[in-house]
């Protein structure tokens, strides 16, 4: 081998250094810690399993909106704070598609009648409309108009769905509508019902684990969890593979550019608000199939516009912080990071102290907890505490975000660099180590490579939003 040409990488240092490794890593870490905490607190192993499929499955989905919302603010700088109206679009238009056709004398509405795969497709379509609607005037503008205009967005929506004015309507013979308030109930047999849950060889799977672990009580709802999880698994890697081909291509490293200086990249000849509105339906089509996605295995099939709320736009931001934006690695690793430390950890670990202490009757006020310090007595103001987790998580994450702005506002993956142009602008035959792209860093698999404190002429620093 020549001077000139660059040093191969051993293959087990990539596949030590790349995003791939990183996920499973982050994920494995994450599980072990549920179930050492589960073993010392003598928590079944039928309750440690059941809570890991939850997590597992709240990880996928959260993984999902983070992934779309890096498109959005990540690549292209657009802030988007509606991304829990995109998700109801499609998860009621999923139902409003595949619901049965209604009886002519029932007394709610029903639906098309129509295949799963068509109310998936259904969902994505009309989340991308919507969006196509929510940007056509607001991309146009600059700053944070986008983000007031996509806020009201989200809340017109709940409101419309909350509404009794839609609950029936009939169109071309068949009632349809939104089910006001009660929201919309799915009760039809599924595909995944007549393929999996009700058949032959997944009762053999359920029988098996249970006779080989002999665990107490059936493994039944939790093994379909698992399967549910697992599916959603394979999207969420549909998901990476599709921004990272994304953020590769010609049109992603103009999105970069507009993210980065929208002047500049309009100067240089790009369409920018055309890009803009690509990218924005782009991602309003995968919040829309994440929504759809998250009421059929996390709801059970059913809708409700309560479910719909401002802060879970808030939860999907947190976890892109905590990842940093820009990186599709961080996206996923934040959405379990979030889940599993900030969301479910802090009720795991109250379920699982209270399971070796024995806590008094909680005081019903703040007053009443700080007023055990008089007497040298914490307990009380622990046993509130603990008795108020679900209040906490939310101090917690106000807590988290603080200190993550000021010690590390770039989040966990923030700082990469990526190369302007997917080959080598150097001949390889006359180029150095250092001056082919990627051979000063570990390779990464979403379209950068870990920063080593140097922006190369072809890269693009993404700093504080990532790259």
């Amino acid at each position: 081998m020549s001077s000139g040409e660059p040093a191969e990488a051993d293959p087990l240092d990539r596949l030590r250094d790349s995003d791939v490794t990183l996920i499973v890593g982050g994920l494995a870490a994450l599980y072990l810690a549920y179930v050492l905490v589960g073993i010392v607190a003598g928590l079944s192993p039928r309750g440690i399993f059941a809570t890991i499929t939850q997590l597992t499955l709240l990880i996928t989905i959260y993984a999902m909106l983070t992934l779309a919302l890096n498109l959005h603010w990540g690549y292209t700088g657009l802030f988007n704070i509606g991304i829990v109206g995109f998700m109801a679009v499609g998860g009621y238009t999923f139902l409003m598609v595949t619901m049965p056709v209604a009886e002519p004398a029932a007394r709610s509405a029903g639906g098309l009648g129509l295949p799963f795969v068509v109310g998936l497709v259904g969902a994505v379509v009309a989340a991308a409309l919507l969006g196509f609607v929510v940007g056509l005037p607001s991309l146009r503008l600059r700053a944070d108009y986008l983000a007031i205009t996509t806020i009201a967005m989200s809340e017109i929506v709940r409101y419309f769905y909350q509404s009794n004015a839609f609950q029936e309507v009939e169109l071309g013979g068949i009632l349809l509508g939104t089910g006001g308030g009660s929201g919309l109930v799915g009760g039809y047999t599924t595909p995944f019902d007549t393929y999996v849950y009700d058949a032959g060889w997944f009762e053999g799977v359920v029988e098996f684990v249970d006779t080989t672990f002999q665990i107490s009580g059936t493994l039944g709802p939790n093994i379909e969890t698992l399967f549910d999880a697992l599916v959603l698994v394979v999207v969420v890697v549909g998901f990476y593979w599709l921004l990272k081909r994304t953020g590769e291509s010609p049109f992603g490293r103009v999105l970069k550019a507009i993210r980065e200086d929208e002047d500049v990249a309009g100067a240089l000849g790009k369409d920018t608000g055309r890009f803009k509105m690509k990218s924005f339906m782009l991602g309003c089509a995968l919040m829309g199939l994440a929504g759809a996605l998250y009421v059929f295995f996390q709801l059970g099939n059913t809708v409700n516009p309560t479910v719909f709320r401002p802060r879970l736009t808030f939860f999907v931001w947190v976890a892109l912080i905590l990842g940093g934006a820009g990186s599709n690695t961080g996206s996923v690793l934040g959405a379990a990071l979030f889940v599993g430390v900030l969301f479910r950890g802090p009720l795991y670990l109250k379920n699982a102290i209270e399971n070796l202490v024995e806590f008094p009757d909680a005081p019903d006020t703040v007053a009443g907890g700080l007023s055990g310090f008089l007497s040298l007595d914490p307990v009380p103001f622990i046993a509130f505490l603990f008795d108020n987790m679900g209040s906490l998580r939310i101090i917690l994450l106000g807590v988290v975000l603080i200190v993550l702005m000021k010690r590390r506002p770039q989040g966990l993956l923030g700082h990469r660099t990526e190369t302007a142009a997917a080959v080598p602008l150097v001949p390889v035959e006359t180029a150095t180590p250092s001056s082919v792209a990627g051979s000063d860093g570990a390779e990464a698999t979403d379209g950068g490579r870990v920063d080593t404190g140097q922006v190369d002429n072809e890269g693009v620093d993404g700093g504080g939003e990532g790259s």
